[in-house]
C-alpha cells in the first residue's frame, strides 16, 4: 500500500493469437519467473508514454518474433485483478493477422489450443476470467 492507501496499478497487454484454425496461442512461463509453469496470454508492459497498441506490437516482435500492425488488433475485454503487492489491469485484444511463425525467445513453451480447452491449462488467477468473454468473441 502506499502512503495514501492505494495499491500500485500495474498495466499489461495481453493478446490471443488466433491461428487459422481458430486455436489461439498460448505461453507457458518459464522457470525463475512468478507463476513459472503457468500458462498465459502473450504480452507484457508498456513503456511510458507507450500505447497499448503499440506495446503489444512490440512484445510480440521481441518474445515471439512475429510482426503484426496496431491495426490488427481488436480490444475484446479486460481483466482487473488484486494482488497482494500491485492491482493488476490487463486489456485483452484478439489477432488473427501477424506474419512470420512465432518462436518462443523467451524461454517460454508455446502451444496453440483449442478454445474449448484453454481452461485445460493452469493460468494466473488474472488470465483466468478472460476465457469466457474471449469464447464469446470467437463464437
Amino acid at each position: 500500500m502506499s502512503e495514501a492507501g492505494t495499491t500500485r496499478l500495474l498495466l499489461v497487454v495481453a493478446v490471443a493469437l488466433v491461428d487459422p484454425q481458430g486455436r489461439v496461442l498460448l505461453a507457458r512461463r518459464p522457470p525463475g519467473k512468478q507463476f513459472a509453469g503457468l500458462w498465459e496470454f502473450p504480452g507484457g508492459k508498456p513503456e511510458p508514454g507507450e500505447r497499448p497498441e503499440n506495446a503489444l506490437a512490440r512484445e510480440l516482435r521481441e518474445e515471439l518474433g512475429i510482426e503484426t500492425a496496431p491495426a490488427d488488433l481488436s480490444p475484446v475485454t479486460f481483466a482487473s485483478h488484486a494482488y497482494e503487492a500491485f492491482h493488476l489491469l490487463m486489456p485483452l485484444y484478439l489477432c488473427r493477422r501477424w506474419r512470420g511463425d512465432p518462436v518462443a525467445r523467451e524461454g517460454q513453451t508455446l502451444a496453440f489450443v483449442a478454445p474449448r480447452r484453454l481452461a485445460d491449462h493452469p493460468m494466473p488467477p488474472a488470465d483466468l476470467p478472460l476465457i469466457a468473454p474471449l469464447l464469446r468473441a470467437l463464437g
